[in-house]
């Protein structure tokens, strides 16, 4: 006798007014019915970063759960993923203290990534397609500290008064995979693998989503370093605006990680800020993030992205 499979009951409770929702009734270490991955969809579509809790799957599960939504990336273009699951990146903050390159974790010793400075960013803007989406899963998390924040960039773009919009619908900026010089990967190696490629493409400063047909700004202080129509002067001033628009708590919200928390955002409509909170203290967070394929960036007038260096991310 076959036993039917009774459908997860998908339930969204909203985070704030414009960004973030959680999502409670479904089990990740269960196969997923089309109708449950279309309603998660459609709660990432609407609230732009979802959440789940107490979902104790593993590095092969979360990679599953991923493909359920799109095809999944190599961890990184530039640096390695876990042993095992190529797909997997790790990102880990912790106390500077003794050993600089590693941290103990469920998984064994695994990589640290730590930078002094956090920004709010878009995961891999450098490439010409950046990944349409990140899914993270929280492995070691401390009891206090280490939240997320995630920023709304369709509400950000509507915001703006009509003269700028009409400005930036017609800006193009260049990405690439540069650090800043105080990153503390300098010391341990990982902004030299960081860069070790060059990438480098030119961005619509505005993003028309593929599914929704909405607008988004598309610039990040991370990876976006110069505007191509404007003056070196101009650019700088513009991007600094604009970065600061974007990061306004209004268009925020903030999500306090626990064990086996998992957040999916859609890269195509968020940036996001990496906590800065925990370098004073005597706790480790470690995550497992995978990315999936996106598509080459369009911009209101219909033109895509063109790579200066680089190639697709896939």
């Amino acid at each position: 006798m076959t036993l039917a499979r009774t459908r997860q009951q998908v339930e969204v409770r909203p985070l704030s007014g414009y960004t973030g929702a959680e999502i409670f009734g479904v089990d990740l270490a269960r196969p997923l019915e089309a109708e449950t991955v279309a309603d998660i969809r459609a709660a990432l579509l609407q609230w732009k970063v979802v959440f789940f809790r107490d979902q104790d799957i593993t590095p092969g599960q979360q990679v599953e759960f991923g493909r359920r939504f799109g095809a999944v990336t190599p961890a990184h273009p530039t640096l390695p993923g876990i042993d095992g699951h190529p797909e997997i990146l790790v990102v880990s903050d912790r106390k500077a203290r003794g050993n600089q390159d590693r941290v103990a974790g469920p998984d064994g010793a695994l990589p640290t990534q730590e930078y002094d400075e956090n920004n709010w960013h878009t995961d891999v803007t450098f490439v010409p397609n950046p990944p349409f989406a990140s899914i993270l899963r929280g492995l070691v998390v401390p009891p206090y500290g280490g939240d997320t924040s995630f920023s709304n960039l369709m509400v950000a773009y509507q915001t703006l008064s009509k003269p700028l919009r009409d400005l930036v619908d017609g800006l193009h900026a260049v990405h690439e995979n540069t650090l800043p010089p105080n990153a503390a990967g300098n010391q341990n190696g990982i902004k030299a693998k960081f860069e070790s490629t060059p990438y480098r493409v030119v961005h619509p400063v505005v993003r028309v989503h593929p599914e929704t047909g909405e607008r988004a700004l598309y610039v990040n202080i991370n990876f976006t370093r110069r505007i191509v129509e404007l003056s070196r002067t101009e650019s700088t001033a513009l991007l600094n605006l604009l970065y600061e628009h974007i990061a306004r708590p209004a268009f925020t919200a903030r999500f306090r990680w626990e064990p086996n928390s998992i957040a999916f955002w859609d890269n195509r409509a968020t940036v996001h800020l990496a906590p800065g909170d925990l370098g004073h203290l005597d706790f480790d967070r470690v995550m497992h993030r995978i990315t999936l394929v996106g598509d080459v960036p369009v911009g209101p007038d219909g033109a895509e992205s063109r790579v200066i260096d680089g190639a697709n991310f896939a």
